[in-house]
């Protein structure tokens, strides 16, 4: 019975340290955020063109690695399957990276010019 209330005793220490940790966490993260009068909009598009940025970078070097690899098997290989598959995946590669770089484009360029619904050259 002493062994049930000292395991009790602990759990709800730990409980409430647990909150107080966690609450003090928040109130740490949620102050910069409020400090910065931003809108939980423009605060969501920074984050959103910042990823898009990463992931245009991470894609561009994928799809140059790939795009070498189907060169070299369109170059090397002696079958002639083998070398219509590579032609396929370039093309694919070529066009899916066009496609991201233009909605980058679209993001980053036209947006700022229709913003609120007026387009302002």
């Amino acid at each position: 019975m002493v062994k049930q209330l000292k395991l009790g005793g602990q759990k709800i220490k730990t409980a409430y340290w647990s909150l107080v940790g966690t609450a003090t966490a928040m109130m740490l993260t949620v102050q910069p955020m409020l400090a910065a009068n931003d809108t939980i909009w423009t605060r969501f598009s920074t984050i959103m063109k910042d990823i898009y940025g990463q992931l245009v970078g991470i894609s561009t070097i994928v799809a140059v690695t790939m795009a070498a690899v189907a060169l070299l098997v369109r170059m090397i290989s002696r079958n002639q399957r083998a070398v219509d598959e590579a032609t396929s995946w370039l093309k694919r590669i070529v066009v899916t990276w066009v496609v991201l770089n233009t909605l980058g484009f679209i993001v980053a360029y036209l947006q700022p010019l229709v913003q609120g619904g007026n387009y302002s050259p």
